[in-house]
């Protein structure tokens, strides 16, 4: 059963005339009752009936016109959501996010273009660096927030946004006093390190930049993310060196310092995607990500 039949069906059924639903649809009346009889000898029973006036709906006729209006409906609607799905503007599109973004900086940019888009569907999903990888390859996913991505070929990572970096720590801490805290001061301080899994991560930043100051950090603990780092933090395990938007994550008895701005006291924010993905959906939420990191400021805590 052709479309084309179907619509042919329907102008018929409303005109209750061959002649006048040909001249309808710009065709001779010869080609119109050859495709309402091809139908008839597809479904194998008759459709209309002579009329004094044309022709009228058998009690088949009748029902296949009630379906026929529904599946016109919806093709045509199909074709619509398909012309949109095309451009970017309607479907759905899958992230992978992990870490500290996800409490500051990631629903900033997702509610940004969501307002731009609201016709395509975020689907979400909570991946490791390593998991965030294979998925992209399979293409699972089209884009991932992490930070300090190594080379993968075929792979993009483009840096979004920068951020300060602060210090979790308890709320009694001695250091808790100052509006800012230096790194040095950090000498000798247990400290809280985060994420464990693939390497280079933000333990690796840590290290590097503690070592550029003159000390090696006194880790206690090597846990999984931000949010056991601050637990640490919480029952008294030591200080954690964290991103701007961990902040946004209020624990009881945590207090949270800016560390002074010199060299190297920021971490990027990166987006992940397979370089030669041709979605115009993705095309569209990098483009509004872009914008949304460039119009806003990411230094300092904006509540």
């Amino acid at each position: 059963m052709e479309l084309r039949h179907l619509r042919a069906f329907l102008v018929v059924a409303e005109e209750g005339n061959i002649t006048r639903a040909a001249r309808r649809l710009h065709i001779s009346q010869p080609p119109l009752t050859r495709q309402i009889r091809q139908l008839e000898a597809h479904l194998g029973t008759e459709l209309f009936r002579r009329s004094p006036r044309g022709v009228e709906l058998t009690d088949a006729g009748r029902v296949l016109k009630a379906d026929a209006e529904r599946i016109l409906e919806l093709a045509d609607r199909s074709a619509e959501r398909a012309l949109r799905a095309g451009q970017g503007v309607f479907g759905r599109i899958d992230i992978a996010l992990f870490g500290t973004g996800i409490f500051g900086a990631i629903p900033v940019l997702l509610r940004a273009y969501r307002d731009r888009f609201p016709d395509v569907k975020i689907v979400l999903h909570n991946m490791g660096k390593q998991e965030q990888l294979e998925a992209l390859a399979q293409e699972r996913i089209s884009l991932a927030f992490n930070r300090l991505m190594h080379p993968v070929p075929g792979i993009t990572s483009e840096v979004l946004l920068t951020e300060p970096l602060f210090v979790a720590m308890p709320r009694d801490h001695r250091l808790s006093a100052r509006t800012a805290v230096r790194l040095e001061e950090l000498e000798g301080v247990p400290m809280v390190v985060f994420p464990t899994g693939l390497r280079p991560s933000f333990i690796d930043r840590v290290h590097a930049m503690c070592q550029r100051v003159g000390f090696a950090p006194e880790v206690v603990a090597e846990v999984a993310d931000v949010v056991h780092g601050i637990a640490m933090v919480a029952s008294g395990g030591g200080v954690c060196l964290i991103p701007l938007s961990a902040t946004y994550l209020q624990v009881p008895g945590v207090s949270y310092r800016r560390l002074h701005a010199e060299r190297d006291r920021s971490i990027d924010l990166c987006c992940v995607y397979r370089t030669d993905d041709p979605s115009p959906t993705l095309a569209h939420l990098l483009a509004s990500m872009r914008e949304t990191a460039a119009s806003r400021s990411w230094d300092r805590q904006e509540r």
